[in-house]
């Protein structure tokens, strides 16, 4: 038998996703504000950078089956984040640099943008890979939400500070905050994967299941599977109703609220948190003795994508009410329903990952992060591209960004209604499992 994770593993790869976490918040987030609001681009600029490092994760697929047939995903994982947090800080140059040279600093853009694609890519889908393959079947539910957890964690820690750093803000103060967030990372996650698969990699070699070598047979088998096709679909759909607003939510906070670079970036940070409680709570709910009656999957899943609908709803109208509203809360309460519905989804993705036959855990992740890539791309893009169309056409900030979070919350009422289809085998209560070895 190879070896499984124990908890302390489980938590050490949390913190390479906290990593992630902390580096991709700042080019989905505070460089996407600058752009807009401090240059004045039009929000379509930053929206086709993030869709092009989404675009570049389509090879997904790719990664996750080379790390099916090879021995070990940590130098994936390690390699993936060193070159996330080079992409971040020449994205931060080259923010600063569209000011004075508009042409250059986009070129420089376009190419850091493909290099956090490549970087969040490569990781993230080796470390989902890593612990499908390694974590005892009783323990996977409970692992992607602490790792999960760990990375939302680490997306509202730097978000804050990030915020309270940039303050008053300044070229130099971007490029130092940047790279400070991205050397972090680097080590951080050098420290979490040292010897991590120690006498994991023969043994597994061993003992896995009949690899399937040839890549295209590879992808066919999984798409075969009716239960992970469906859930394609469903990822594909909930994560394009999740990412519409990623882009316009801290312009809308400045246009419409008024809101400084600073406030707004811990307005991020503030929904991140409603994340992670969101997650916490369903964490919690789907563990001891609350499980026998708040513990289905497929429940929170639905309840979160309609309480993320409503809150869209809350903040298409916020505009009519700005002296009133209570904007903060709202945006936290957006969180919590996204963090509700994203953990019991991610739970079932890690069950279905090592459902199908032969030693598939890499490829599949890859597929659904595949699906999870376009959604994002598509969906930032998108946000972008409708509140650009929309204030073309009426002009006042308000109604513009109003209509597209109302058309997210249709989204994600079909997001809820395809979430009733999703089928995933629960585990049996805790006392009715073997206790697996540490």
């Amino acid at each position: 038998m190879s070896k499984t994770f124990g908890w302390i593993d489980i938590v050490r790869c949390g913190l390479v996703q906290a990593a992630i976490g902390a580096v991709v918040v700042l080019t989905t987030s505070t460089y996407n504000r600058v752009m807009v609001v401090e240059l004045a681009l039009p929000a379509m600029v930053p929206g086709a950078l993030v869709a092009l490092h989404y675009a570049v994760q389509l090879s997904r697929p790719r990664w996750g089956h080379g790390s099916d047939i090879g021995n070990r995903r940590t130098p994936w994982v390690l390699g993936g984040v060193c070159v996330l947090a080079i992409g971040a800080v020449l994205a931060a140059f080259a923010t600063i640099w569209m000011e004075t040279q508009r042409d250059t600093g986009l070129a420089l853009a376009v190419f850091a943008y493909l290099l956090i694609g490549v970087g969040v890519g490569a990781s993230g889908t080796s470390l989902l890979a890593l612990l499908a393959t390694h974590v005892d079947p009783g323990r996977r539910a409970a692992a992607a939400t602490i790792t999960w957890l760990m990375m939302i964690f680490g997306i509202a820690v730097t978000a804050t500070l990030a915020g309270q750093m940039l303050d008053p803000f300044g070229p130099q103060r971007l490029i130092a905050v940047a790279g400070c967030i991205g050397l972090i990372a680097c080590m951080l996650t050098f420290a979490a994967t040292w010897r991590l698969e120690r006498n994991l990699g023969r043994a597994a070699e061993t003992d896995a299941k009949p690899k399937v070598r040839e890549f295209r047979a590879a992808l066919a088998q999984v798409w075969q599977d009716n239960e992970a096709r469906r859930f394609t679909i469903f990822v594909f759909m909930s994560m394009l109703a999740y990412n519409t607003q990623d882009l316009i939510l801290e312009p809308f906070a400045g246009l419409v609220f008024g809101m400084t670079p600073g406030e707004s970036t811990k307005l991020a940070g503030t929904q991140h948190g409603g994340v992670f409680t969101g997650m916490v709570v369903v964490a919690l709910a789907n563990s001891g003795p609350l499980r026998r009656y708040f513990g289905s999957l497929r429940g929170w899943t639905v309840m979160g994508c309609v309480g993320s609908g409503v809150m869209m709803v809350s903040l298409a109208l916020s505009g009519a009410f700005v002296g009133s509203f209570p904007l903060v809360p709202a945006v936290f309460m957006l969180g919590f329903a996204n963090g509700a519905f994203a953990v019991a989804a991610i739970a079932s993705m890690m069950k279905l990952a090592g459902a199908g036959n032969g030693a598939s855990e890499g490829i599949r992740i890859g597929v659904w992060g595949a699906a999870q890539a376009i959604a994002f791309g598509v969906g930032g893009f998108m946000g972008t591209v409708l509140v650009d169309l929309f204030r073309a056409l009426f002009g006042a900030p308000e109604i513009a960004y109003g209509g597209v979070f109302a058309f997210e919350a249709a989204l994600f009422l079909v997001s809820a209604i395809l979430a009733v289809r999703i089928r995933v085998t629960e585990n049996p209560p805790p006392a009715m499992q073997p206790a697996p070895a540490e």
